[in-house]
């Protein structure tokens, strides 16, 4: 039976992103973006919970038992994994997720060019949008790491967990877990507003509250980055007026087009080599966005994007097509992302 160490290595020489620990299953790793088994028999239930309860120490074992179902971090001399493990139909199974160690560049990840310039934003909100596993985390570490590299500025970051580590360069990067460092991303981003940032990465927009306090913060003088699980940008005012009560949609709508800079929508496309890219749908906020912002639905927010190209925006047409023309990606892969753009 394979040990943890062994599978863990193999994994990051196979370039997986994910492992996954699975009673009835292989184990099986994520590479390119599909799910390969890399063992020739099935997991035994018991082989499955072992493997899995290996992960954890005793005290975690136990909370585990407890709950569930038990998130941690694992840092080793070899990386960084964040791990969950639970029970699924009665058997304990688990993932895992390979973490590079340091951020990507914007220009490994290949992303536009209004991506860079997003970063040179003094204050607003900056929104890297997209639905799960579609590599959001790592484009807000890579913008997080232009600015550390490029600018003296203070940047304050809520996490959970902490997946990139940043080192100063330029600037300052403080990093705060959840749980960890602060209680929640509500309470970190209101400690944040009186650590003299400059700029605020927050994990993820979870509650109305969070989204309050990030727009205020962008709103009086700090660059604002955050993620949000979305699948078009279509649908960005939808979701996040789905957090605010009725009473206060107004309000919310208020502050998102003042302070609102620009989305990033992105998916994680599979290539003709068997690596993944980034493929990009950009909104750079105008006056006329600011106006659908606060008086229409997301769907306007298409025809600002079509019409505003000499400004640096993207459709996802236009990316997708581009990498489909330059032999990155196959016709059959263009057509099926495609088909949810229409």
């Amino acid at each position: 039976m394979i040990d943890k160490n062994q599978l863990l290595q193999h994994a990051k020489a196979q370039k997986a992103t994910d492992i996954h620990i699975c009673s009835g299953a292989p184990v099986l790793f994520r590479i390119g973006g599909f799910l390969t088994p890399v063992t020739n028999e099935k997991l035994t239930a018991e082989q499955s919970k072992k493997l899995s309860l290996s992960l954890l120490n005793e005290q975690q074992k136990a909370k585990f038992e407890n709950d569930l179902d038990y998130d941690l971090m694992l840092a080793n001399e070899d990386g960084r994994y964040r791990i969950n493990v639970g029970y699924f139909n009665g058997h304990v199974g688990s993932i895992i997720r390979i973490l590079p160690t340091t951020p990507k560049t914007l220009e490994q990840l290949e992303l536009p060019e209004a991506v860079k310039e997003l970063t040179e934003r003094t204050k607003g909100l900056v929104l890297i949008t997209g639905s799960t596993s579609q590599g959001k985390t790592t484009t807000m570490a890579a913008m997080i790491n232009e600015i550390n590299k490029t600018s003296q500025k203070h940047i304050i970051t809520i996490e959970d967990p902490i997946e990139y580590v940043h080192t100063n360069q330029t600037g300052i990067v403080r990093q705060r877990e959840t749980g960890k460092d602060t209680q929640s991303f509500y309470t970190g981003l209101r400690a944040a507003l009186r650590q003299d940032p400059d700029v605020i990465a927050i994990g993820e927009m979870r509650d109305y509250e969070t989204i309050k306090i990030a727009l205020t913060a962008a709103e009086t003088g700090v660059l604002v980055l955050s993620t949000l699980h979305v699948i078009s940008i279509d649908k960005i005012l939808e979701r996040l007026l789905s957090y605010a009560p009725a009473s206060d949609e107004n309000q919310l709508r208020f502050l998102l087009a003042e302070s609102l800079q620009g989305i990033i929508h992105q998916e994680l496309i599979p290539t003709v080599d068997e690596h993944l890219r980034v493929a990009s749908e950009i909104l750079i906020v105008t006056n006329a966005a600011k106006n659908v912002i606060r008086r229409k639905g997301g769907f306007f927010l298409r025809s600002i994007i079509e019409t505003g190209k000499k400004l640096g925006m993207i459709t996802m047409t236009d990316s997708i097509n581009d990498l489909f023309e330059k032999g990155i990606i196959t016709e059959g892969v263009a057509k099926s992302i495609l088909v949810n753009y229409k």
